[in-house]
């Protein structure tokens, strides 16, 4: 298309459609206007067709265009930004070729990493210093570019007047998980941004972990040679000309009043919580318990910022240990899909790194640059970790922080960082030996150190025993599921219950009352006073402080189910008889009948300890009196006297010589080291 022509073209088309917010544009002293393509196309179908060929000059008649205009405010190097291709002239990063350089484009991705802003010249001006003559030279290529000679002959060096900086950037997109097929790497591209595309709203847009669109030209990058010169390789990248954030977090859902209105409608109903235990994961049979916990995870409680800069958090952290085959990971994968902004990540295939954050070398300024693992890139959404017992020691040890702090500290090659990783985590664990003994302490079959496993407000243990009734009936919804995949319908389609999530969490801040809060209070103290005094003097600790915490955060998720203000006696209910459930499954002492935080933290239960203090005060007693070494029959009759059962008293010298407190210097005989 002719240059005249398509500068003809573009002000007929801005006067009829932009003219207004060009105007409001320019009297802000904002210097880029956003076209929507399904309007250039309508108006002038060739003008369209001819953008995707030959952008830079059609942009260009855009921009000379508009300088045409007599608007206050400064008309130069305004920008134009299309947006709304058809979805058609998509294009997957791993399908760009050679055919599409110098094409205009767009792609969807992730942003990976993303350097810092540098100042970048786009035209110099230079004088001559024999006639005074002053050269401008665009500098469209990577190198700066002098004059070569001046119009009277002069050659050699010119003096620089001025130059025209602006910001760059440079994000690396990679394909969405979600769009790849198969056993396929996720091939990434690089993306250079200019202008008002660095602007600090936009940075919001752009940081690690968004998932964007991207409008652009395709250009190639030289490659230097070692020994100079350049190869006939060269590199590609994507000039950005528009930028459109897509994946949302709960934070940036955008809701029209009428949803609104349904949402405001099914809160008013009384049987809310039961139509979302059946939308949350309609194809998965029975785990009622676990529904109902995984529903207040997603809403969370309310998270409070003290005065002195220190916050409490409202993450909901859940963990389920179970059985192989007892639908673990489907609950995961579903709650990934319901949950704006989740990410799903599996035992062996994360490493520390993945979950945390990397540095890596970034080729853009020369340096170090951050990249963030799957907690940072899940900040405010939810992160679903799989098989978290086939994760390595030093793995796990990288969730500490994220669990308790929710932030993630990192000292790297010179880059000393705090990331913000407001996430919440759902894990799931299977035990020890593949399945649950049920004669063995449970505790003692979670191969998950006890710091992690205080960390999680509720754990749910999911055992697989055979009965027939419920076998027959999870039989039959299995394989009515397979004769009909269209059969089950939920009371809320997918989409909605996205949406009622995003709304509670944007709009609901419930406060606890006065009656909530007293029978939080009052389950507390009771269950603190329910420890038993066990044999030596060693008291049960039935609940710890960390389970206070955990009961408010369940209420005031229960009260955001409802959209409540207020946290009321039904909410604070809901929270005890979950974390009671939670407790009554893995905190109960089998000896004392009595509930034992202890179990799920360290495995050593009170009465255990009990027994350990009790024997070591015996062979003490008997070391003092000159007996050494001590006969092992001389301890069980000492022991027979005050109630402790021989087999007892055998598991606890196994214990006390394992961690290094007796020896066995010949087969029957004890002595203390």
């Amino acid at each position: 298309m002719e240059p005249a022509a398509a500068i003809k073209k573009f002000q007929e088309f801005l006067d009829k459609h932009y003219l207004t917010e060009l105007a409001e544009k320019s009297r802000k002293g904002e210097k880029f206007i956003i076209i929507d393509f399904g309007k250039l196309s309508m108006f002038d179908p060739e003008l369209a067709d001819s953008l995707f060929d030959e952008p830079e000059d059609i942009l260009k008649a855009g921009e000379l265009a508009i300088e045409q205009f007599e608007l206050e405010g400064d008309l130069k190097n305004f920008k134009i930004r299309i947006s709304n291709l058809p979805e058609s002239m998509e294009i997957m990063i791993k399908d760009i070729r050679s055919e599409h350089l110098n094409k205009y484009l767009y792609i969807v991705g992730l942003v990976r990493q993303k350097s810092d802003v540098r100042p970048q010249v786009i035209s110099a001006r230079f004088e001559c210093p024999s006639c005074g003559n002053v050269i401008t030279i665009l500098q469209l290529d990577q190198k700066f570019r002098e004059p070569d000679r001046c119009g009277c002959g002069r050659k050699g060096k010119f003096r620089t007047l001025s130059k025209e900086l602006v910001d760059a950037q440079k994000i690396v997109l990679e394909e969405a998980p979600e769009d790849l097929e198969g056993g396929e790497q996720p091939k990434r591209m690089d993306i250079f941004l200019k202008s008002d595309l660095v602007s600090p709203l936009s940075e919001k847009k752009t940081n690690p972990g968004s998932k964007v669109l991207v409008y652009g030209i395709l250009k190639e990058v030289p490659i230097p040679a070692k020994e100079g010169g350049k190869l006939t390789r060269f590199d590609l990248m994507v000039e950005a000309n528009y930028v459109e954030p897509m994946q949302e977090d709960f934070m940036e859902f955008k809701i029209d009043p009428e949803e609104e209105k349904k949402i405001f409608e099914l809160a008013a109903d009384p049987k809310i919580f039961q139509k979302l235990l059946d939308s949350l994961a309609p194809t998965i049979y029975g785990h009622d318990k676990i529904k109902e916990a995984l529903i207040l995870q997603i809403m969370g409680g309310v998270r409070k910022k003290r005065q002195k800069g220190s916050t409490l958090r409202g993450d909901i952290h859940v963990l389920l240990i179970g059985d192989p085959g007892a639908g673990k990971s489907q609950l995961l994968k579903r709650v990934a899909q319901v949950v704006p902004k989740a990410r799903y990540v599996s035992g062996k295939g994360a490493s520390g790194a993945g979950l945390t954050a990397t540095v890596v070398k970034d080729e853009f300024i020369r340096g170090y640059a951050l990249e963030a693992g799957v907690l940072v890139l899940a900040n405010r959404g939810l992160c679903c970790i799989d098989e978290l017992d086939k994760m390595t020691k030093e793995d796990r040890s990288a969730m500490h922080e994220a669990l308790e702090q929710q932030t993630i500290t990192i000292s790297k090659a010179n880059i000393h960082a705090t990331l913000r990783s407001e996430t919440t985590v759902l894990a799931a664990a299977n035990p020890k030996f593949g399945r649950f003994d049920p004669y063995e302490v449970l505790a003692k079959q979670i191969d998950l150190p006890s710091t992690l496993i205080n960390r999680f407000d509720l754990i749910f243990p999911i055992k697989d025993l055979p009965d027939t009734a419920n076998d027959e009936k999870l039989a039959a919804f299995v394989l009515n599921l397979h004769k009909d995949s269209n059969d089950i319908k939920s009371a809320i389609d997918t989409d909605f219950l996205k949406k009622y999530f995003a709304y509670a969490r944007q709009n609901a801040h419930p406060v606890l009352t006065e009656a909530a809060l007293q029978e939080i209070k009052a389950y507390y103290v009771k269950m603190r006073g329910s420890g038993s005094e066990s044999e030596g003097g060693v008291k049960a600790i039935p609940i710890s402080a960390r389970q206070l915490e955990a009961l408010v955060r369940l209420a005031e998720a229960s009260a955001k189910v409802r959209l409540a203000k207020t946290v009321e006696v039904e909410d604070s209910q809901r929270a005890i008889d979950l974390v009671h459930y939670c407790l009554s499954q893995i905190g109960l002492d089998p000896h004392t009948g009595k509930f034992d935080i202890d179990r799920i933290g360290s495995g050593v239960t009170a009465s255990e300890r009990g027994h350990i203090s009790v024997i070591k005060e015996m062979i003490n007693e008997l070391e003092s009196k000159g007996i050494k070494p001590i006969k092992l029959e001389d301890i069980f009759i000492e022991a027979a006297a005050k109630g402790i059962a021989e087999d007892k008293v055998i598991e606890v010298i196994e214990k006390l010589k394992r961690s290094g407190d007796i020896y066995e210097p010949r087969k029957g005989y004890v002595s203390r080291i």
